[in-house]
This record gives structure tokens, C-alpha cells and sequence, in this order.
């Protein structure tokens, strides 16, 4: 796109991933007199703004230096050795896979950022929740960058506190019990991926990711590769989440202020199946391809567990929460990306991928919009918001309706807009898996996944027709339609959910020869 230097490239990279630990340093010092503005908290939740704005624009510079003609290449690298005894290395890279998870984080942590400098969940000082969100970026975007198994895990480990303290001190009802479950679970898988990375980089004397993505698993015996994959697997199978390790994401998630809700949905479901793909499928081939019938299993069955449960919460007399019920939606959606990954197979991979970002604009807009609402309505309990005709949001606020609406049919996989294609390309892959797996079983899987896609289309469509439609007689109060703030948090997401389902190669022409490089052990 832009010609721009490796050296640069490598700048760039390292202040994404370093500069919001340091703006979250600063976050805690005093603000200059001159920056104060008409209080100290106005300053904070500007210098927020700021840090997040600039990470978003190096990130935006990156893929704009990015070479497009070579995405199967690690661009902008760094290696340096951190710790020598164990052949530990601060080593960061992006290609096709990592760079649009590295600009869809920082894109949805600037609008976080603006979102809150307008309304600051009720809470303690903006002061920890600026810093405790900078940190959360910071290792999120680590999380996409190390190409070092132990680096990994601690980019990987790096966004739990943040998470924690951001549900359990600016959260709802309940706060304090979901972010210990929240932690609980994460920790738990933590410690047996951590097995799993340390039984790699023993057995094959490195824990470079490249290295050990070229020799695609030669080094490990199958039982070896079957242990790790198993113990990995695990981890990053409790942060996607997928069924029946998702238990901590509803409580998680309905407990979460918005932007909270919005990050954990947007980019931390993510790291889970990054990891996936970056690590499983290229390290250890051979146990992913022994495990990958019982992961695409474990995937369809989350996709029906999860829309029989959106369908339950959105029915007449559930009482069901909208933040909980789009909870579900995730653990569905979540579901179609494990599926992919479980075919092996370059459609499936990439489907994967793209379902991963489409996923994160889509459900990071709903939860914007849901947090919205609660703050118009004060509540997000469906039957409260109903009533007996409907919210009727057509009528009392259209733009705002329009915007709910537009979300809903983009998360059921409308054509022409994002969320289509991730799962289409997820259910070719099921149709035809990677040699060495049951074709008949994964047509199976296939059919289960896709009449999930109808359960899905039936109860977005009742959401949409409980919170949207209605006489707006019958509800005197009147809702606030869409502010300015939130015109420019959240018209972002639709248009790249738009754009990206309009123009998929934007996607696909990215991850596409880094994924065969990827599944042909370095080969591009």
C-alpha cells in the first residue's frame, strides 16, 4: 500500500505493543496543570482517548506498510534474547493471520476509550479503569505479536487481572461472584496449557514459534504432539470459549459494564482460537488431527446449545437478559470458528479467521447497543423492555432501532454482510475436512452447524421484533435516539461489517497464503 521500511515496521510494532503499558503508567501519575481540562478525571479519560487513538493509528500505519503482495511472510520483526538459559526471546511479527486481530483490538479499544470518555461506568476513580484498560490492550495485542511459546502464554495471562478488576469494580449485579469465576476458569486452563507449551519447547529444544511451525512437528513423536495438543487445546478452548468449558462467559458478561462486555466479546474470545491456529495446527499436526473430530464435536454442540438458549432467554416470560442471551450468541458463533479450525483445511482455516473479526465487530456493536439501551431504560431484562407490545424502538428512537436491527440480521450471517462468509467458508471446510479425518462424520457435524444457523435466524429475529416493533403509544416514554458520541463509537463497526461483507478478499487475500504456509509446515 505504502512503502514504508522494515526498521519503521518494527517501531510501529513495538510502540502497538509497549505503548499502552506505558500510557497506563502515566494514567496513574498526575495530570500536567495545562492537560487537566475542568477536572482531573476529564484528563484521564482523555489521555485514554489519546493512547488508544495512537495505538490505532500505528496500527492502521502497520497495515498500510504491510506487504500485501507477501502476507504468508512475518513482517516488521524483532528478536532479541530476554532469557538465555531458557532460550527465551522477545521475538514479535505480524503476517495475514495476526495483522487484522492486531487493528480490529486497538480499533475496538480507541472506541471503548471514547465511548467511556461520554459516559464512565459508575465505579471508582476513572484513573484504574484507564490504566486497567490500556493493559488489557497492551497484552491483547501482545497476545497477536510474540512468536515465543513462553512470551505467549504470558501476553496470554497478562489481560486476566485487568478483565477481573474491570467486571468485579465497574460491573452490575453480581459483579463480584462473576469475575471470580471469570478468573477461576481462565486460571485453571492457564495452568494446564502452560504443561502443554513447556512439554513443546522441552521436547524440541526451542520454543521460537517459527522454528517449530517450519519443522511442523517432525521433532515430537505422536504421543507427544496428542499430550500438548490435549493440554493446550484445553486453555485456549476455556478462553473462546467452547462448550461445556463456556459456563464463566454469560455470568461474565451480563456482570461486565459495556465496554467491558465489548472487549471481552470482541477481542479476548479471539486469543483462544488465534492460538488455535498459530499454535495446534502448524506445532503439533498429527494430535491436533487425532483431537480434531472430538473439538468439531464439542463445536456443533456449542452452536445448538447455544441458540436453544438464546431461544429460551428471548421467549415470552423468560425474564431472559439481553446481555446474557448475546453471551449465548458467542458461545454459537465461537462454535462455527472451532468447527473450521477442526477441519484442517485451508477454507476451513481461513472461514475461521475471517468469522474471528466478523465476530468482533458484529457482537462488539450489539454490545454497545445493549449497554445503550440499559443506560436509556435501566434495564436489560427482555419481558421489563418488551412489555405487552413491544419496546417499540421503530417509533421512539428509529436510528437506534435501525442500528439493533442491522446488528441482529449481520449476527444471524445475512448475506452481503460479514458474518456470512466466516461460517459458509467454516461449513465447506466441515464438507470436505483435511485427508486423515472422517468425512462422513464431519458431514454430519456440517448439517448439525447449519440448522444452528436457523435456530440462530429465530431468535435474533424474535429479539428484534420484541425490542423493535410495537405500538409506541402504548409506552409513553420516550427513548434518546442515537448521540453524537455514540454516532462516532459505533458507525465504525457497521461499516466495516458492511465493507468486509461487500468485499471479503479485504480479508481472505490476507490470510489465504499465510494459512496454506501455515498447514504445509513453512511452506508458502
Amino acid at each position: 500500500m505504502i512503502d514504508i521500511s522494515e526498521s519503521v515496521m518494527q517501531i510501529l510494532l513495538a510502540v502497538i505493543v509497549a505503548g499502552p503499558l506505558l500510557g497506563a503508567a502515566a494514567a496513574l501519575l498526575p495530570a500536567p496543570p495545562g492537560l487537566k481540562g475542568t477536572s482531573p478525571d476529564q484528563a484521564v479519560l482523555r489521555h485514554g482517548v489519546t493512547v488508544t487513538g495512537v495505538v490505532l493509528i500505528a496500527a492502521v500505519a502497520l497495515a498500510l506498510g504491510f506487504d500485501h503482495g507477501n502476507p504468508a511472510r512475518m513482517q516488521a520483526t524483532t528478536d532479541i534474547s530476554w532469557i538465555p538459559a531458557l532460550d527465551v526471546r522477545i521475538h514479535l511479527g505480524v503476517d495475514g493471520i495476526s495483522l487484522p486481530l492486531v487493528v480490529l483490538t486497538a480499533l475496538l479499544t480507541f472506541l471503548c476509550a471514547l465511548y467511556s470518555y461520554f459516559k464512565m461506568p459508575t465505579g471508582p476513580s476513572p484513573k484504574a479503569f484507564v490504566a486497567l484498560l490500556l493493559v488489557l490492550e497492551s497484552g491483547t495485542l501482545a497476545t497477536f505479536a510474540v512468536l515465543d511459546l513462553l512470551l505467549f502464554f504470558l501476553a496470554f495471562e497478562m489481560v486476566l487481572i485487568p478483565m477481573y478488576f474491570l467486571i468485579a469494580r465497574w460491573g452490575g449485579a453480581q459483579r463480584t461472584q462473576a469475575a471470580w469465576k471469570f478468573i477461576l476458569y481462565t486460571l485453571l486452563g492457564s495452568v494446564v496449557m502452560l504443561l502443554g507449551l513447556l512439554l513443546i519447547g522441552l521436547k524440541s529444544g526451542t520454543f521460537d514459534m517459527l522454528a517449530l511451525a517450519t519443522d511442523n512437528g517432525r521433532e515430537l513423536t505422536t504421543s507427544v504432539q496428542v499430550t500438548a495438543a490435549l493440554a493446550i487445546g484445553i486453555g485456549l478452548a476455556v478462553k473462546t470459549p467452547m462448550w461445556p468449558l463456556h459456563s464463566w462467559l454469560p455470568d461474565a458478561h451480563t456482570a461486565a459494564p459495556t465496554v467491558g462486555s465489548v472487549l471481552l466479546a470482541g477481542v479476548l474470545l479471539k486469543m483462544g482460537t488465534y492460538g488455535f491456529v498459530r499454535i495446534l495446527l502448524p506445532i503439533t499436526p498429527d494430535g491436533t488431527r487425532e483431537l480434531a473430530p472430538y473439538l468439531a464435536a464439542f463445536a456443533v454442540v456449542g452452536i445448538i446449545y447455544g441458540s436453544l438458549a438464546c431461544l429460551a432467554l428471548a421467549r415470552k416470560g423468560a425474564k431472559g437478559d439481553l446481555k446474557r442471551l448475546i453471551a449465548y450468541s458467542s458461545v454459537g458463533h465461537m462454535g462455527f470458528v472451532l468447527l473450521g479450525i477442526a477441519s484442517m483445511t485451508p477454507t476451513g482455516v481461513n472461514g475461521a479467521l475471517f468469522a474471528n473479526i466478523a465476530h468482533g465487530l458484529i457482537t462488539g456493536l450489539l454490545f454497545f447497543l445493549v449497554g445503550a439501551l440499559k443506560d436509556r431504560t435501566g434495564s436489560t431484562d427482555l419481558d421489563a423492555l418488551a412489555g405487552r407490545t413491544g419496546q417499540a424502538l421503530y417509533g421512539k428512537a428509529p436510528r437506534f432501532g435501525a442500528l439493533l436491527a442491522f446488528g441482529a440480521v449481520a449476527s444471524l450471517g445475512l448475506p452481503g454482510l460479514a458474518g456470512f462468509w466466516g461460517e459458509m467458508l467454516a461449513l465447506f471446510g466441515a464438507f470436505d475436512p483435511a485427508e486423515g479425518l472422517s468425512r462422513p462424520a464431519f458431514l454430519t457435524f456440517m448439517a448439525i452447524a447449519a440448522f444452528g444457523t436457523l435456530l440462530t435466524a429465530a431468535y435474533m429475529l424474535i429479539v428484534v421484533r420484541r425490542i423493535c416493533m410495537g405500538d409506541p403509544q402504548e409506552k409513553p416514554q420516550q427513548l434518546a435516539d442515537v448521540q453524537g458520541y455514540e454516532f462516532a463509537a459505533w458507525t465504525p463497526l457497521v461499516a466495516l461489517t458492511v465493507l468486509a461483507g461487500l468485499w471479503p478478499a479485504l480479508l481472505l487475500s490476507l490470510s489465504d497464503p499465510a494459512v496454506h504456509k501455515l498447514l504445509s509446515g513453512g511452506k508458502a
